[in-house]
């Protein structure tokens, strides 16, 4: 059986969120939108419970061991 392409991913660097992740990743989109494109490509991290109490950006915690997609789905 053949191997098939897989999307293009990364484990985060020590200190990303999404904001650095989108300037990286996305450097030709607006930073707004790079995150919100991030965002919902990997609702599997975005969607985890959130961390009250802290600004809009880190409500949504990025860790290390997260597997951040890059890329649209196929």
């Amino acid at each position: 059986m053949a191997l098939t392409t897989q999307r293009k991913s990364i484990y985060p660097e020590t200190g990303d969120n999404w904001k650095t992740i989108g300037a990286r990743e996305l450097p030709e989109m607006a930073s707004d939108d790079a995150i919100a494109v991030l965002q919902s490509w990997n609702l599997h991290v975005f969607m985890r419970a959130s961390v009250g109490g802290r600004p809009e950006a880190e409500q949504h915690p990025v860790l290390p061991s997260d597997i951040i997609f890059t890329e649209a789905p196929r």
